[in-house]
């Protein structure tokens, strides 16, 4: 079993940075870069492509809401698909602009917070992220949540794909990401984060809060950069992997 394991960095704004990315690049093999609407800039952009390119580590566009105080991690309902095409294509060219002054191709792309959430329960929803990827290049990667609306969005419109897992994160019964505002929804013990990913990994499935149990298969883990634990989640979740 080969896993990839990744994480969404580049995700400062100017002088403000977040997360400890040039570590990060150091033990992930796959990093999501920010694209300038939820977090990021062009000059962070391009030192993230750089330090990736250093260490041989894979990027992606990260592209998320037009919500910089927030985060992208607000929801925007009203949002027509057109305008989610829009948002998506718009984000992705921007990296690959910036990331190719570093000589570093951009692989894949990946939804980023309350996008990447409604994405995975929409079908119309993730079938215009993927209309957006696929007509800016249809060589590019899907980052989907297996099992949701974006797998499905992939198999459909023929694009490449690979299916994540969090580490340092819980799932409802949908089978998506538990809200944030819920207690307990993000996991900081790197022990706790290890065992649940290798779980899954060895039953090849999910389980849920309440215990319900999807079956999937599982390409790539997720380590979010913002987590304060993120450096040792992603050391450990590693170490288990490579041990494993």
């Amino acid at each position: 079993m080969r896993i990839d394991l990744n994480a969404d960095l580049g995700e400062g704004f100017g002088p403000w940075t977040l997360g400890e990315d040039a570590v990060m690049m150091g033990i992930v093999t796959t990093a999501n870069v920010a694209c300038g609407f939820h977090a990021g800039d062009p000059s962070i952009m391009r030192r993230t492509a750089r330090i990736a390119r250093e260490n041989g580590v894979a990027v992606g566009a990260h592209p998320g809401f037009q919500d910089l105080i927030g985060f992208g991690r607000r929801p925007q309902p009203g949002l027509s698909l057109q305008e989610i095409e829009n948002l998506i294509a718009y984000q992705i060219g921007a990296l690959r602009a910036v990331a190719a002054l570093e000589g570093h191709p951009v692989t894949h792309v990946k939804t980023h917070g309350a996008l990447g959430s409604a994405c995975a329960e929409d079908d119309e929803l993730a079938m215009a992220v993927g209309r957006a990827i696929r007509a800016v290049d249809p060589g590019l990667l899907f980052l989907v949540m297996p099992g949701m609306a974006t797998e499905r969005a992939a198999e459909r419109l023929g694009l490449g794909f690979f299916r994540e897992i969090y580490a340092d994160r819980t799932y409802d019964d949908s089978f998506n990401l538990t809200d944030r505002r819920k207690p307990g929804s993000v996991v900081h013990d790197p022990e706790t984060a290890a065992v649940n990913v290798l779980r899954v990994l060895q039953d090849r499935a999910l389980t849920s809060v309440n215990g319900k149990r999807l079956e999937v298969e599982v390409d790539s883990v997720c380590v979010h950069g913002d987590n304060p634990a993120a450096v040792a989640l992603a050391s450990t979740v590693r170490e288990r992997l490579e041990a494993a």
